[in-house]
């Protein structure tokens, strides 16, 4: 059970709370003032419950203190002034999560577990001994953490699933990020000081798949002038993630799950098998069951893919976390740019939050960055963002299709309608510029007219 400290001047409030956590055998610690709880902070505590607004002073500053003086130690702000950009503003200076009055039980509940768990693991990577100089990977972290209870969800899974050794299939619509959740998952885990090596299925022609998962030897076909690894080599004892797995060919399926049963590769034009301990994740746009049924991919793979199943969700099921989002974006294309734009004008933020962004994260990062670029000032303004956002594209629901033929006469139909722009083909789409040109190859087709 967790040492909680609430500050908060709310008297009624404050023991309300400390008597729901004493309910759950957590030991509570009251203060009602900055001053006092200066006074009671020690590193005893497992994590804080900090109000943003205080008699004596201002929550947001205390925060930097405690993280100043107890880096590692949680801190969740509570405020009655629930808004997006104070939320973003104490996650940035180190704030472990963010809650809003009146308090969600379970949501309480939920934080305290989530942070205490964090301790631990950082407790054990601190006093662990060294077995092995492990080489350090150089995968960042850039998984935003949102307030909305369906990015909760989503952080819960994670954390759920990242410790251990399990296959995840990462699912959800183009441009939702699942390759982030990936190295998320990644770098929670025991091998996050190992590879994590990402590869792109639907990028590697089938006639050389086997070379570019497993291998091959000097001379083993024509080309082959050196050895070279192949990518779950490169990945051993760390991670590889799969992108867009569905669409690796019937006969690179096989080739795959003997891989991953085995635990064994064998290199292209070598007799001699090499073991391999790795870590699978694999992702997809497409409905892997609906190709079971099909015949397109193999059911016995399907099942060893998914032993976990994480669905990451559209940001149109997320809104209330848009503004956290455009604020990473934000400092991401600052940085990029060499700009120092601090943020949104209200109308700006008010054209973003009424836009349905089929493009998801992607199509977001995207317009931040253009519109950074064309800032002048210190704001975004509504001036500079897309035309677009005002006036959304129109969307288009694809019928079901049972066959190729019918999804190549799809994506025929979606060029001739946008006049050959291959970016509103895939939107009308609701897929990637990448997919839709893996599909314009798959097909033959030519999208130059």
């Amino acid at each position: 059970m967790a040492n909680i400290l609430v500050i908060d001047d709310d008297v009624t409030f404050a023991s309300l709370i400390e008597r729901f956590l004493s309910r759950h055998q957590h030991t509570v610690t009251l203060c009602h003032t900055l001053a006092g709880a200066g006074e009671q902070l020690n590193d005893a505590f497992h994590i804080v419950f900090l109000d943003l607004r205080l008699p004596d002073g201002d929550g947001a500053s205390f925060l930097s203190k405690i993280k100043t003086k107890y880096p590692e130690l949680p801190v969740v702000i509570m405020t009655n002034y629930a808004d997006v950009s104070s939320a973003v503003a104490t996650m940035k200076k180190g704030a472990f999560d963010y809650i809003a009055k009146p308090f969600q039980q379970e949501a309480v509940l939920n934080v305290i577990a989530n942070a205490t768990a964090n301790n631990e693991q950082s407790s054990q990577q601190v006093t662990a001994p060294k077995k092995t100089a492990a080489k350090t990977t150089s995968v960042s972290n850039e998984f935003v953490t949102g307030i909305s209870n369906t990015s909760r969800k989503l952080v819960e899974h994670i954390n759920l699933v990242a410790p251990t050794d399990m296959s995840v299939l990462i699912t959800g619509k183009s441009g939702t990020g699942k390759e982030v959740v990936a190295k998320s998952i990644h770098l929670k885990s025991n091998r996050k000081n190992h590879p994590f090596i990402a590869v792109d299925c639907g990028a590697i022609p089938k006639e050389i798949a086997s070379s570019e998962f497993f291998g091959h030897i000097k001379g083993s076909f024509t080309g082959a002038v050196t050895d070279k690894k192949g990518h779950f080599e490169e990945a051993n004892h760390g991670t590889i993630f799969l992108d867009e797995v569905g669409n690796l060919s019937y006969e690179n399926q096989v080739q795959l799950l003997r891989a991953l049963q085995e635990r064994k590769i064998k290199p292209v034009g070598s007799s001699k098998e090499i073991d391999v301990d790795i870590r699978v994740l694999a992702a997809t746009n497409e409905n892997l069951l609906e190709a079971v049924e099909k015949g397109e991919f193999r059911e016995d793979l399907y099942h060893r893919l998914n032993e976990f199943f994480i669905k990451v969700p559209s940001l149109i099921d997320r809104m209330e976390d848009l503004m956290i989002f455009a604020d990473f974006f934000l400092e991401r294309a600052n940085k990029q740019l060499h700009k120092n734009v601090i943020g949104f004008t209200k109308d700006a933020i008010s054209v973003l939050q009424q836009y349905h962004w089929p493009g998801n994260l992607r199509e977001l990062q995207n317009v931040i960055k253009r519109s950074v670029l064309l800032t002048q000032g210190d704001y975004v303004t509504e001036a500079v963002l897309p035309n677009e956002l005002a006036e959304p594209v129109e969307t288009y629901t694809a019928p079901t299709y049972s066959t190729k033929a019918n999804e190549k006469a799809l994506i025929i139909a979606a060029l001739e309608k946008t006049n050959y722009n291959k970016t509103l083909a895939a939107k009308l789409l609701n897929v990637s510029r990448k997919t839709l040109y893996n599909k314009l190859k798959f097909y033959e087709l030519d999208a130059s007219q």
